[in-house]
């Protein structure tokens, strides 16, 4: 039998930071918590099941592809057998994990394969601490991880990537604002994401502006 919902959800935040302990910066704990805290301000203005979007944002990155050789599959593996340790019901752990499975950006080419409320929520959630402020700082560290040039003005974004390109992708940091960050604001689900993205999409726009005119000794 499935524990209380407090109980689950308070295991669930005990698995995961003790899981992402020694993440990246812009993947560890504190990014699940940043995006568990929108997931719930976002559904009370959604017709949702709470439990699912709160599990979902709790364990969406419990094994990003990025820090496992690209190996997708992992992340709702460890999910779906840490749920099935807590007693969750199967219904509820197949919701999950397809939320893990679909949730992330896969590139300009990329049509989604499985939608349900609980997804769009999360996943505007997981899109929002993706830009403004907060996306430019993960931005960095994520760029910095990976030991990529800031920016090289010879190498141009590369749009509407493939799947396969977007994966392999290791351009400078700023082409990622093209690649990724700027299109996000068009692509949320929820008239709440859709609100809290134009702020924070607005900020890009000038913090791009900035940094430009400081590379060109403008300023």
């Amino acid at each position: 039998m499935s524990k209380s919902p407090n109980l689950l959800i308070n295991n669930t935040v005990a698995f995961v930071r003790q899981t992402l302990a020694n993440a990246e910066g812009g993947h560890d704990w504190f990014h699940i918590e940043r995006v568990w805290k929108l997931s719930k301000r976002i559904a009370q203005e959604e017709k949702v099941d709470l439990l699912v979007v709160e599990l979902g944002a709790l364990l969406h990155d419990i094994a990003d592809a990025k820090f496992h050789a690209g190996d997708e599959s992992l992340g709702p593996q460890k999910a779906s057998a840490f749920l099935h340790s807590q007693g969750v019901e199967k219904g509820v752990i197949d919701h999950i994990v397809k939320i893990i499975a679909h949730i992330s950006f896969k590139g300009g080419n990329h049509n989604q394969e499985f939608n349900s409320p609980e997804l769009m929520v999360v996943q505007d959630a997981d899109r929002l601490d993706a830009i403004g402020a907060i996306g430019i700082a993960r931005t960095f560290n994520y760029g910095g991880f990976k030991n990529r040039k800031l920016y090289d003005p010879s190498i141009p974004p590369k749009l509407n990537m493939t799947r396969e390109e977007y994966k392999k992708n290791e351009a400078p940091t700023i082409n990622h604002f093209y690649e990724k960050l700027l299109l996000l604001k068009d692509r949320m689900n929820t008239q709440t994401g859709k609100m809290m993205a134009e702020q924070r999409h607005q900020f890009m726009e000038l913090f791009l502006e900035e940094f430009y005119k400081e590379w060109e000794g403008e300023l």
